[in-house]
């Protein structure tokens, strides 16, 4: 379907396609996927598992985007921390249509998917309901990664489900940047956590784009 633009998903898909952070969670899917049919051992748990992932992945996504993604340099123990998804995630709200700063940064997935995997292997009690959560997990990761991509992209809302979710991240970078954390939900945990107000009780903020300007 095309939009006012001309572009359509097939278009946005491509360029999708091009970058890394979609082919590295592709293949965690893929092999965990492989090795949760190789384990075997299905158990009504295997069905709880990603019920349970559903419930908590917009407050997960609302603490990471506040806590870690909004992250502002500062020093600790005489040391400067500042990691590379805060940012990167600045340099995103500077320039919110670059495509390359839409994804997750291709290193720091090298070291959040291994640490995926050990904890599926570590905490679950089973190998069978590690390896589902490590599925469910990667398959969550290529969702958050096209929704946001695709809120970024020229392809306009279709359906009343995406077109809430493109309205509460253009508010987040657009409007104001302490409100609309969550990205993927429709403002779920926003509206349980209080950062959904209503967009006309809400002045603008002069650093919406740009969180380098923020003190």
């Amino acid at each position: 379907m095309s939009t006012r633009r001309g572009v359509t998903l097939a278009d946005v898909g491509r360029e999708f396609l091009c970058h890394p952070s979609p082919w590295m969670l592709t293949a965690t899917l893929l092999a965990a996927a492989a090795a949760r049919v190789a384990a075997g051992d299905w158990q009504v748990t295997d069905a709880v598992v990603p019920l349970a992932m559903l419930a908590v992945f917009p407050f997960a996504e609302w603490v990471i985007h506040v806590v870690i993604l909004h992250w502002r340099p500062r020093r600790i123990a005489g040391v400067t921390v500042d990691p590379l998804l805060s940012r990167k995630h600045r340099d995103h709200h500077v320039e919110p249509r670059e495509v390359a700063l839409v994804f997750i940064p291709w290193q720091s997935l090298l070291w959040v998917l291994p640490l995926a995997v050990v904890i599926a292997l570590v905490v679950f009690p089973s190998l069978g309901r590690g390896l589902t959560f490590l599925t469910f997990l990667a398959l969550l990761g290529i969702a958050y990664e096209w929704c946001h991509y695709l809120i970024h992209t020229d392809y306009k809302p279709k359906s009343a489900v995406y077109r809430s979710i493109w309205r509460n991240h253009r508010q987040h970078h657009f409007k104001n940047e302490h409100y609309w954390f969550t990205v993927t939900s429709s403002g779920t945990a926003d509206r349980v956590l209080g950062t959904y107000p209503n967009p006309g009780t809400v002045e603008t903020s002069p650093t919406a784009r740009n969180l380098h300007a923020r003190s």
